[in-house]
């Protein structure tokens, strides 16, 4: 967002890129992870005020490594490079990198010998994480040693002239033990920034945007019931009122009684002017055979926009199609020239390049958890603000292989079955998203003194906190025996529950 104070976090491949980016909004302070090769002009425009700059799996004497941008240097600001991006910045300035005989991954101790600015109120002897196997080698007498570490390798520095700092560890880690307090160090100590990013500034500023962009046309809002698309709702609703009509498509692929909730909800608790469209049998029909996920959301995120299209022709004035995109979605769909495309998501990827609506994506700046402390603000129901996220393209890409009737009602039923479990054993609160996957294949069991060959159900409960990361939920033992006996009971057609133990990375949260 233009309107607030920002750091820009130039991306050069680390795994841990977007974790610096939330660490600092976790500070109210606004950042966007940009390219590192940013030019001059998109970077001026930004007004940064300061820099960081990411890891990275390279090596700064690699033929193809990326190099520095040296753009930053015209704009005077701090520099915090982290990991490679401490190794890139000294590189610059003559210091000598080489692979080390000492490779330091995991928990290491640092020792601290300046703590004047970057390590104020900082442990002089502090855990860290650390993950390279290069190092600082030598440097001129411009670099201070701010730490090292326990193996007397350079762990921390600063350019004697400049507010250029670098740390070989990663604070944003959360292992890293004292990693927050050094990122609000930097950003509070030496770059001067003020916490003003919260979720009332950003309603504010996000309202007057949307009014400004519409001024007296209408918008056409798609909702799909789940929370980023009902945020976005209330908060087009909220910004311009009866100039907003809301669309909710019922692609035939949503969770058991979904619409009848989701309407009531939004239309009388919201006071929303919504209507559904059942157009289940159309998307259906358009999926049939399908059986490559990457397909299957763009074909959604196509009928989506067709039935929008469509829709609209009944709402005068209507220029616009407002989408509840979020950060997470932006940078899996390849939103940085550093990162690949890890999935299109529908409405990112998906839709078509030529577009009969000015799009608005007001929470596309967001992480998740930034998204529920905007609708609670809003004065949405707990029920919505805090639903597991569902995925815009719906159960399509929970069933593995062919999209049919009968396997989407088998995977309807098991879901309810395993949520309500889950409400029912307190767990459901504790998990960040839950949900089952029908599987394709199917596996011998024995039901009373008959032989079965019926389908199997996955099910996947994650923790996380913004969803670019997660790990797999420690479910009590008595919680899944529970939910695998009463689906194995009462969903015909399947004999057979296991568990997903798969954390992200290497894995996705969801399967497709």
């Amino acid at each position: 967002m233009d309107s607030f104070e920002k750091v820009l976090i130039f991306d050069y491949g680390s795994q841990y890129t977007q974790l610096i980016a939330r660490r600092i909004r976790e500070l109210n302070v606004y950042s966007e992870i940009c390219p590192h090769n940013i030019s001059i002009d998109k970077l001026r425009s930004k007004s940064p005020k300061a820099i960081i700059l990411s890891g990275g799996p390279m090596s700064v004497y690699d033929s193809d490594a990326y190099s520095i941008n040296e753009n930053i240097f015209d704009l005077d600001i701090p520099i915090l490079g982290i990991c490679y991006g401490m190794q890139l910045l000294m590189h610059h300035f003559g210091a000598k990198v080489e692979k080390s005989d000492i490779r330091e991954y995991g928990h290491m101790k640092i020792e601290i010998k300046d703590n004047k600015t970057l390590f104020n109120d900082i442990n002089d002897q502090n855990s860290v994480w650390m993950s390279h196997g290069d190092i600082i080698k030598s440097f001129d007498d411009k670099w201070s040693s701010l730490a090292v570490s326990e193996n007397k390798i350079l762990a921390a520095t600063k350019y004697k002239n400049k507010d250029y700092y670098g740390v070989q560890f990663h604070p944003e880690v959360v292992h890293t033990k004292q990693g927050t307090d050094i990122l609000a160090n930097f950003l509070f100590k030496v770059s001067n920034c003020e916490p003003l990013w919260n979720s009332k500034n950003f309603i504010d500023k996000a309202i007057k945007l949307i009014k400004e962009e519409v001024g007296d046309k209408r918008v056409i809002c798609g909702i799909s019931g789940g929370v980023d698309s009902s945020v976005m709702g209330a908060l087009i609703n909220k910004a311009v009122g009866s100039q907003a009509k809301f669309i909710f498509v019922n692609h035939g692929l949503l969770r058991k009684n979904e619409e009848p909730e989701v309407m009531s909800s939004l239309k009388d608790g919201l006071n929303m002017d919504i209507e559904c469209i059942d157009a289940s049998d159309v998307f259906l029909e358009s999926l049939k055979n399908q059986t490559d996920p990457e397909q299957k959301r763009k074909i959604i995120g196509k009928l989506f926009v067709d039935t929008f299209e469509k829709a609209s022709k009944n709402v005068e004035d209507a220029e616009f199609l407002a989408q509840g995109t979020l950060y997470p979605d932006v940078i899996e769909s390849g939103g940085s020239e550093s990162s690949v495309t890890i999935k299109s998501h529908h409405n990112v990827g998906g839709l078509p390049e030529k577009l009969n609506f000015k799009l608005i994506e007001p929470l596309r700046d967001l992480f998740k958890d930034e998204v529920r402390e905007v609708g609670r603000e809003l004065g949405m129901p707990d029920f919505l603000v805090d639903r597991h996220p569902f995925p815009g393209p719906g159960l399509a890409v929970r069933i593995i292989g062919k999209i049919t009737k009968e396997r989407i009602r088998i995977l309807q039923e098991a879901d309810d079955i395993y949520i309500k479990t889950l409400v029912d054993m307190n767990e459901y609160n504790n998990i960040w998203q839950a949900f089952c996957v029908l599987i394709p294949i199917k596996t011998v069991g024995v039901m009373g003194d008959g032989r079965t060959y019926e389908n199997l159900i996955a099910l996947r409960a994650v923790t996380s906190k913004d969803g670019m990361t997660a790990d797999w939920y420690r479910m009590p033992e008595d919680v899944l025996m529970k939910a695998s006996n009463r689906i194995i009971n009462k969903v015909k057609g399947v004999n057979r529950v296991v568990y997903d133990i798969t954390s992200k990375p290497p894995g996705t949260i969801e399967w497709e």
